[in-house]
């Protein structure tokens, strides 16, 4: 194992048994979270707009590839396996929860799931964001792999183009887990994530959504246990 050379505010490149990643510094702020006034086009789910606050912290550069998982686990579990580059799948919450433990015991460094409200803040290009209604553009497929461009599969990571923030296939790809128990807005899950809430929060699109499911606002849930071949996990890092 290496580390890459970095300070603090700088992005970090970390080596894990010969496989690198960037971890993309993210200054945090206050943003706009939701969506006010859905239509019958809309998700409930996804009101109303409130203001939501993020500290300082590090978000994956890409979606975790089924090249880093293997390098900690020792095993790739993905369907689509052509490409080491494609992102690891079918893996369920609890799957990336122990890929995470493993990784922080390899490295010392402090990685998580990003909590939902990071991971739309860093969708949204953070303190840099355009206002775009996808992940870096108001054009799906310029940034994603989605239902009319991926032929019904995950593709490898980083063939899109970026966010304001250098962020790939947020809105597209697979969709990633996050350390969030589902709830409505304003109210609380029936269990918390740390009491055994057996349902959490993932988000962005992937490869068979359509516009409705890609937007940056839209979330979704789904049982711990789910594991299936459209959906993944990018990291958080404490930026402490």
């Amino acid at each position: 194992m290496t580390l890459g050379a970095a300070h603090a505010q700088q992005n970090q490149t970390i080596t894990v048994n010969k496989v690198p990643f960037t971890m993309i510094y993210v200054e945090g702020g206050t943003f706009t979270m939701g969506k006010d006034k859905v239509t019958d086009q809309d998700f409930r789910s996804d009101e109303p707009a409130h203001q939501a606050t993020v500290g300082n912290f590090y978000c994956g550069e890409t979606e975790v590839t089924q090249e880093l998982w293997t390098a900690v686990m020792g095993k790739n579990p993905s369907r689509y396996a052509d490409s080491n580059q494609n992102p690891v799948e079918q893996v369920s919450w609890g799957d990336c929860n122990h890929f995470v433990k493993k990784l922080c015991q390899l490295t010392g460094k402090k990685f998580r799931l990003l909590t939902e409200a990071e991971w739309e803040y860093a969708a949204k290009g953070g303190n840099k964001s355009k206002g775009y209604k996808y992940s870096g553009s108001d054009e799906l497929q310029d940034v994603a792999w989605c239902f009319a461009n991926s032929g019904d599969r995950p593709h490898a990571v980083k063939q899109k183009l970026p966010n304001e923030l250098g962020i790939y296939d947020m809105s597209g790809n697979v969709t990633e887990w996050t350390s969030t128990g589902f709830s409505r807005y304003g109210t609380e899950p029936k269990l918390k994530p740390d009491e055994g809430g057996y349902r959490f929060v993932y988000r962005g699109g992937c490869d068979y959504s359509d516009e409705r499911f890609s937007v940056v606002h839209h979330r979704n849930h789904g049982q711990r246990s789910d594991a299936t071949a459209h959906r993944g996990l990018r990291l958080a890092m404490d930026a402490d």
